[in-house]
């Protein structure tokens, strides 16, 4: 860490964070991109990736420790680099595209990725969100790179040599290279992806040097090096320049690329580096950050864990990522991932919702409605280019995950007001399509899979070659309540009855034998033989033991199935409370995701997936929020640090962040679409949400500590809050929260059958 950048200063055990450059406080100083990085195929410690990028930006950079087309592109326990990279990859399970990177070496030329990769260490290594530099100990060359929102600036300081080269590696899949030495750059393009793009796909690059060439080869496929040439279109192709440097000779590269032509790469470039240098885009990269980051301000004695919430607030700020440009004219347009055509409008892409619907989206609706709103724009511009809502996306529809969860999506940021007049109708048809039509889907991840039983049956049989069933038609119950409560504004009165009344199917897995969700044959029957630890099967990578609590909008309801509090209760501790025992005969094998809940002693309670991440806040429901208290302290405090191996599991999107977000704060959107967020157990001394009305809201914890987990009371602008949960309302508004913590729980506060939630059945009652 770097002083000049950053200094604590404890003033009676209080953690202050100073002023820096004058103004901004430096959040991006506190934020770690190698947290999760520690990870593999096998098991997932987060994995990410250093993404080194602004706020949503359309393109990242990224050390290259792993061959090109693998998905684990940089591994921390690796120690050489191939390069730097520019990627988009969401996920490693999901690949990248329009991957391309830069490399320089010195000496021999060895361009192939294999020969060239350098040793590096951790200790000549920085990573900021804003700025990454390493040191290539193979060639005396320090690189550092700093990006903007779909360009960036590279800086290589090279030794003494008459033999130094630049490498741009186009990657495989399709590329192109032309080297322009009167004009100092390297243009192409490059066509590699793993899946949902059109035929004309293509990622065009333009690089300007500020150095003379005084060598230009290429190469092509089969690593074919072609000397003194300036030009190549292949499957895999790549440029050389070389120079003669003197002893701490910097050259400079300023890259930019573009979706939609080569002009449009060159614009970029011209308006967002132009004639800036390496400090200047780094210090604006910096205060973007600042900007994005500070909006939410905390004070705490622990240092460690004020790290962790802004390395997690940093990865709930990445995706989705912009793929819209701004063309001569300044009018935002984007080349569409659907139908190939360049069209006006915003796009984002690069998300997956089965997993970000739960905690992201809340987030962004309650810190970034703006940003949310151009997001909803995005997604009618999809429906419009495609005709259906994208699930999964990257860049175009993927066939990957479950459900129908844009619905929730879309419904929670129109209830909040969070959409353009002119996108609200356009929506509203694209998640009733959803609901309706089986046929014609790009994908099975698109629309509804097996939507014809649900509506005919009211759930998703298990013996009509439906995977994960149960799973579906838990989550499409949820949606369908989304849509009524979309339609109910709306004034659809009609459509609303519909969804409300197919909001309860959830009612038709519920197995009162066993307390438990359960798959179900289309003739009624359950299927047998059913182990509650099987994983997969009418499940999606969890057992019935997770997805029993997928009940989002009638918690209520489930409750009464399972014969009222205690037994919801019980059912609720049996989950933390059993071994980590698991049957993974559905797989074939342990897939990382139940390792990740074997090994943390945590019990059945797999919180490195998604689908049981709300679960601890259903104790508020049955009149037992201390114990919500308990294990939301326990899981932000045990799975959670800003390290390499920081997560428990994969980060996915932001979700796995935005859950120790929330958390850290003091509640949790466990049902997206109402106006209400679930208390938990805050962990630090004080935060202030500055909202963007220009309202804050100001939490605090007094006689917070490790051991004071428990709420005592709480106050809400001085008087006292008996609900366990938060109106959204409330917190626009601006104000004061104040948690009193004990090492005692309170078992009275919150026990009353009217502190509880919201329930789909409780309104109706």
């Amino acid at each position: 860490m770097r002083f000049t950048h950053f200094i604590l200063i404890v003033v009676f055990g209080q953690l202050f964070l100073p002023e820096v450059h004058g103004q901004e406080t430096s959040y991006v100083n506190l934020v770690n991109p190698l947290m999760g990085t520690d990870s593999s195929y096998e098991l997932s410690s987060g994995n990410t990736y250093p993404a080194i990028a602004m706020p949503w930006g359309m393109n990242f950079w990224t050390p290259q420790t792993e061959k090109m087309g693998d998905g684990w592109a940089y591994k921390y326990d690796d120690h050489k680099i191939r390069g730097i990279k520019q990627t988009h990859q969401p996920s490693p399970w999901i690949n990248d595209y329009a991957a391309f990177s830069l490399m320089a070496v010195t000496g021999e030329l060895k361009f192939k990725e294999d020969d060239r990769a350098s040793w590096f260490s951790h200790k000549a290594e920085i990573a900021k969100p804003h700025y990454y530099s390493v040191y290539l100990a193979d060639y005396d060359v320090k690189a550092e790179v700093a990006p903007t929102e779909r360009a960036a600036i590279f800086k290589f300081t090279f030794p003494k040599t008459d033999s130094a080269f630049i490498l741009l590696d186009a990657f495989f899949k399709g590329s192109m290279v032309k080297i322009l030495p009167e004009e100092r750059k390297i243009i192409g393009y490059v066509r590699n992806n793993s899946g949902g793009v059109p035929e004309n796909f293509h990622n065009y690059f333009v690089a300007e040097f500020d150095k003379d060439f005084e060598l230009t080869h290429t190469w092509e496929d089969e690593w074919k090096l072609n000397k003194n040439s300036t030009g190549a279109e292949k499957e895999h192709v790549g440029a050389i320049v070389g120079f003669k440097t003197t002893k701490g000779e910097e050259v400079t590269v300023k890259l930019a690329s573009s979706f939609i032509s080569p002009e449009q790469a060159q614009l970029n470039l011209n308006r967002e580096i132009g004639d800036n240098n390496f400090i200047e885009i780094t210090k604006r990269a910096e205060a973007a950050w600042n900007r994005e980051l500070g909006k939410i301000h905390i004070e705490d004695k622990n240092i460690d864990h004020i790290r962790t919430f802004y390395s997690s607030l940093y990865r709930v700020l990445l995706f989705p990522r912009k793929f819209y440009e701004l063309n001569e004219a300044n009018e935002i347009v984007h080349y569409s991932p659907y139908n190939g055509k360049v069209l006006s409008g915003y796009m984002f892409t690069d998300n997956g919702f089965w997993d970000t619907f739960r905690a992201v989206f809340p987030f962004f609706n309650l810190m970034y409605p703006e940003m949310n709103k151009q997001i909803m724009e995005g997604l009618a511009n999809t429906y419009k280019e495609s005709g259906w809502l994208p699930e999964w996306a990257s860049p175009g529809h993927r066939g990957s995950m479950i459900g129908s969860n844009s619905a929730s999506i879309v419904a929670d940021a129109y209830l909040k007001g969070n959409m353009h007049e002119k996108d609200i109708e356009v929506l509203f048809e694209a998640v009733l399509k959803n609901a309706n039509i089986e046929e014609g889907r790009p994908e099975s991840s698109v629309g509804r899979e097996g939507i014809d039983y649900y509506n005919k049956l009211g759930y998703v049989p298990y013996d009509v070659g439906i995977h994960e069933n149960a799973a579906r038609t838990l989550e499409y119950a949820y949606a369908d309540w989304a849509i009524a409560k979309f339609a109910e504004k709306l004034g659809k009165d009609k459509i609303a009855k519909r969804f409300y009344k197919q909001a309860h199917n959830y009612t038709h897995l519920f197995d009162p034998s066993s307390n438990l969700m359960r798959g179900k044959n289309e003739d009624g029957t359950f299927q047998k033989p059913f182990n509650p630890l099987k994983w997969g099967d009418a499940f999606t990578e969890g057992n019935s033991l997770h997805y029993t609590w997928s009940v989002f909008q009638d918690v209520d309801g489930l409750i009464d199935l399972m014969g009222g509090r205690d037994q919801f209760t019980q059912m609720l501790d049996t989950v933390f409370e059993l071994p980590p025992h698991f049957d993974a005969s559905y797989y074939g094998f342990p897939i990382h995701e139940i390792r990740e809940m074997q090994i943390v002693n945590m019990g059945n309670y797999a919180h490195g997936n998604q689908p049981v991440q709300h679960m601890i806040y259903l104790y508020n429901y049955a009149g037992v929020p201390w114990k919500a208290q308990k294990h939301v302290r326990e899981v932000l405090t045990k799975l959670y640090s800003a390290t390499p191996d920081g997560y428990s599991g994969d980060e996915d999107n932001g979700q796995t962040s935005a859950w120790y977000v929330f958390s850290s704060l003091g509640f949790y959107p466990v049902t997206p679409g109402t106006n209400q967020y679930v208390i938990g157990s805050p962990l630090f001394d004080q935060a202030i949400l500055k909202l963007k009305n220009g309202n804050k809201y100001e939490i605090l914890a007094e006689n917070n500590s490790e051991e004071n987990f428990y709420l005592s009371s709480v106050l809400q602008n001085g008087e006292k809050w008996k609900k366990t949960y938060l109106n959204y309302e409330d917190i626009m508004k601006g104000g004061i929260l104040k948690f009193e913590m004990t090492d005692e729980p309170n078992k009275n506060w919150g026990s009353e059958k009217d502190a509880v939630p919201y329930s789909l059945s409780l309104e109706k009652k």
